[in-house]
């Protein structure tokens, strides 16, 4: 086997990366590998870090560039903060191009790397905190999780619990060994109030935004994930929010779940099937989520609708 053909055998496994150890390691010498840079059928993406075949891409695959910076600062580095929860597919933050990596070493500030989309941190973590995600070091998610919600704000913070809890990636039995890892530590305080507020029902960061919009309205929701049916026991639907005394449903409209026309289709087939079953749907997406008034006032004239007005009887 050809020196080329072995890096593809090792960059196959390791999304399309390989240090410039390993392509010496299969026959490449120094020379040969800048060679292949300069031709552009590699790119250099960290120091000692190469993708190789690098024109069959459409742009660098981000694990790729994740995967390159941490092998480029050695055996002891790990990703840290958001770009562990985006290897762990955590979601609430902010898309970033940002990596964050920790070396080992006593704590300082942040420094920027040799990189400017890397930035390096100096935490302490224990041996028992890190795993590796597709072959790549990094804290554990119960670990990503608590420096996470000791940086972020409610929104954002509440919205990772609650995404860890539904992909299982904590369980519920971990909040309760979540205060004791914040003890002690900047932002502790209001880290513990974001725990009471976590529920792993909710499927996405916007269905957690919409909750707490309605929590801080003084409307909150009864119930998530709400299964309704006739009364022969048929699934009309399932509704992201309930309240359910008024049959009130709210549904969380991101693009990602709701995008496409087959999508489209289903939703609206589903909130006929509702509606025609006595509930009434309504719909918010991100934006919405952006104006703190609108979805309460908005469920609360739902609500509010559905209550027998002052004298009238009810059945």
């Amino acid at each position: 086997m050809d020196a080329l053909a072995i890096v593809r055998r090792v960059a196959a496994a390791r999304d399309g990366v390989v240090t410039l150890a390993q392509a010496r390691a299969a026959g490449f010498s120094v020379h040969e590998v800048q060679r292949m840079c300069r031709a552009g059928r590699w790119r250099p993406l960290a120091r000692g870090g190469y993708l190789i075949d690098a024109d069959a891409y459409d742009g660098i695959p981000r694990r790729a560039r994740i995967r390159a910076a941490v092998a480029s600062f050695g055996p002891g580095a790990a990703a840290v903060l958001g770009t562990a929860a985006e290897l762990h597919r955590i979601e609430g933050l902010p898309r970033s191009d940002v990596i964050h990596l920790s070396v080992p070493g006593p704590a300082s500030r942040p420094v920027r790397a040799s990189h400017p989309e890397v930035v390096v941190h100096q935490l302490v973590i224990g041996p028992g905190q890190f795993l590796r995600v597709a072959g790549i070091m990094a804290t554990s998610p119960l670990r990503t999780v608590v420096d996470l919600v000791l940086r972020e704000g409610r929104y954002q913070a509440v919205s990772l619990l609650d995404s860890a809890l539904n992909r299982r990636l904590l369980a519920p039995g971990d909040l309760e060994r979540i205060p004791s890892l914040l003890r002690g530590r900047r932002g502790a305080v209001a880290a513990r109030g974001y725990l009471a507020e976590a529920n792993g029902l909710a499927q996405s960061p916007l269905e957690t935004r919409t909750r707490l919009r309605c929590v801080d309205g003084r409307i909150p929701p009864d119930a998530l994930q709400v299964e309704v049916r006739d009364g022969d026991g048929y699934l009309l639907g399932v509704g992201d929010l309930a309240w359910r005394a008024a049959r009130v449903i709210a549904e969380a409209d991101g693009r990602r779940v709701h995008g496409g026309p087959s999508a489209l289709f289903a939703d609206r087939h589903r909130q006929n099937r509702l509606a025609n079953a006595g509930w009434t749907v309504l719909r918010f997406t991100w934006a919405d989520t952006l104006r703190p008034d609108y979805i309460p006032w908005v469920v609360r004239q739902a609500v509010n609708a559905r209550r027998p007005r002052s004298g009238q009887a009810t059945s």
